[in-house]
Formats: C-alpha cells, structure tokens, sequence
C-alpha cells in the first residue's frame, strides 16, 4: 500500500503493518488506520502516520526510555479488545507535543496507545484514577534519569 504523507511524501506500507485501531486517538475518531513510521535518526521517537489523512500523524514513544517507571493497569476486557494472545506482544506509545519552545516538548502518559504487534490491532486508553497527566515534561525526565545515573556511578565508586 502506498500512503501519501505530506511530512514524508509517498510511503510504502506492507499491508501487514497497517494498524487498525479498535478505539481511535480522542480528536481523531474518524481516522481508524495508522502505521509506525522509524527512522534511526530520530530515535527513540516514530511518527503514526495515518493511512486515511496524509496530514495527520502523531509524534509518539515508548514511554519506557524516559520514565522508567510507567506503569498502567489494563483491565482484561481492555485487552481482550485487542485480541491480546501473549501479553509480551503489546507495544505502549505515548503521544508526543513539541510546543513553540521545544524546552517544554512533553508525553501523555495519561492516554497511553496500545499496539498488539501480533495482529496490528490497537487503541488509545484514557487512563483515569491516575497520577499521570496529559504533560509530562521530557527534559525533566532527562534531568532526573541524568541525576539517578550519576548517583549510581557514585555509589559504586564509593565502594
């Protein structure tokens, strides 16, 4: 399948790697078809290019690389909505919003996009009774990751 982009221009999708969401992006309820776009030079990030609109796609990550300590509960009628036959085969994604000033680029860990890389079928959670919020600022993150390594690296030279 080809897509035509307009931040990337024509791409070229493997039917098997379009992925169908179960329960669509807030804001973007028409919009059912997605596929991850990877490019190494902006790792960790990815696009989620729709199929269907060639203006829309989201700037997402797995929210892992900067908060380590992620973690939602996912009820089984969430998962069974996905088909999930190995829990291990879903992938998390969290939309990034690079603002003006992109010192305040941030991740919405409160609706986290769920992706069962088995069957390419998806959904966004909107996870309510949670500490985590629409903005969560990914410098910050930086800086608190920077100083637990550092403090890590000091532990073990004190040894």
């Amino acid at each position: 399948m080809i897509i035509n982009s307009l931040r990337f221009g024509p791409l070229e999708v493997p039917d098997d790697k379009v992925i169908s969401m179960e329960r669509p992006i807030l804001g973007f309820e028409s919009l059912q078809r997605f596929c991850l776009v990877e490019m190494d030079d902006l790792a960790p990030f990815h696009w989620l290019q729709s199929t269907e609109d060639p203006a829309v796609a989201f700037l997402v990550l797995n929210p892992i690389v900067f908060f380590p300590d992620y973690r939602i509960e996912i009820n089984s009628k969430e998962i069974a909505e996905l088909e999930v036959a190995d829990v291990h085969s879903v992938e998390t994604y969290v939309v990034v919003t690079i603002p003006e000033d992109p010192r305040e680029i941030s991740a919405n860990l409160q609706g986290p996009i769920l992706i069962n890389t088995e069957n390419n079928r998806a959904k966004q959670l909107v996870l309510v009774n949670s500490s985590y919020a629409v903005r969560h600022s990914i410098l910050e993150a930086v800086d608190t990751l920077e100083a637990t390594l550092t403090h890590r690296e000091e532990l073990v030279g004190a040894r």
